[in-house]
């Protein structure tokens, strides 16, 4: 196939051609397809229109390919690059920039300066510090929230196989509940919730970490992003009862406060 008969898109492009495709067949209203893309209705029309007219190419950017009006000719670039390695050696981007601005009369971003610097192999991007975690203050009241997690462990001290200790605190009191399975699962994790929960009342929250049994990993379809819904588990409450897993998201239950 000849180079100039290939469309080249970008995901969010296609997805948005389903959507105006839908649109032009008039299986959704031209309103809904700019809720769906994230566009005003004028801008929809205008790419219904343009749909109608190129085809497919009509949600392609007009500027695709382009040269940019703002681009830095090559000459400076290069001219920037040797002063870099004759003078400013080992010297940051920022640094860089601020020399070459100063001392050169050649005004670049701290952005374009790091880039270019990468990409000669003269600069590596250096990792950020992971972020200090504040402590979180415990909750007050029994019943606020209650951590759950499954423990692998030889809990029978070799006289008998490995179990998994579905165990349960209070956030606030420290209760301790618990009971054991044979793994870590949904059915175990069901049935201990329904033991905790007859036991002690309906928490008003639960504090889970990213098991696959309390967070789906299921892999979403484009019609699922565009609507901006997420996989659920079995194990995750309904949307109603505001439930929300993940690593420090606790799990808000339609509760019996307590």
């Amino acid at each position: 196939m000849a180079e100039k008969d290939i469309i080249r898109m970008s995901i969010r492009e296609v997805k948005r051609l389903k959507v105006i495709q839908e649109a032009i067949e008039r299986h959704i209203t031209q309103r809904v397809a700019a809720s769906m893309i994230g566009l005003s209705e004028r801008q929809t029309r205008r790419l219904v229109r343009a749909v109608r007219e190129e085809g497919e190419r009509g949600v392609i950017h007009r500027l695709r390919g382009c040269f940019s009006n703002r681009r830095i000719p090559a000459e400076v670039k290069a001219k920037v690059l040797m002063l870099y390695r004759s003078r400013y050696i080992g010297f940051g981007p920022t640094l860089a920039s601020e020399k070459l601005d100063e001392l050169d009369g050649i005004k670049l971003s701290d952005e374009t300066m790091r880039k270019w610097l990468m990409e000669a192999g003269l600069w590596q991007r250096r990792r950020k510090r992971s972020r200090h975690r504040q402590w979180r203050q415990r909750k007050e009241c029994f019943g606020e929230m209650v951590q759950m997690d499954g423990s692998h462990h030889d809990w029978l001290e070799g006289r008998g196989p490995e179990l998994v200790l579905m165990g349960y605190i209070d956030d606030a009191t420290n209760t301790v509940y618990g009971r054991f399975y044979e793994y870590e699962g949904t059915v175990p994790a069901m049935d201990s919730f329904r033991g905790y929960v007859r036991k002690y009342g309906l928490p008003q929250s639960v504090y889970l970490d990213r098991h696959t049994i309390y967070k789906s990993i299921k892999k979403l379809t484009e019609w699922e992003e565009l609507e901006g819904l997420e996989p659920m588990s079995q194990f995750d409450p309904p949307e109603a009862d505001g439930g929300a897993w993940g690593r420090g998201d606790p799990c808000v239950f339609a509760s019996g406060k307590r």
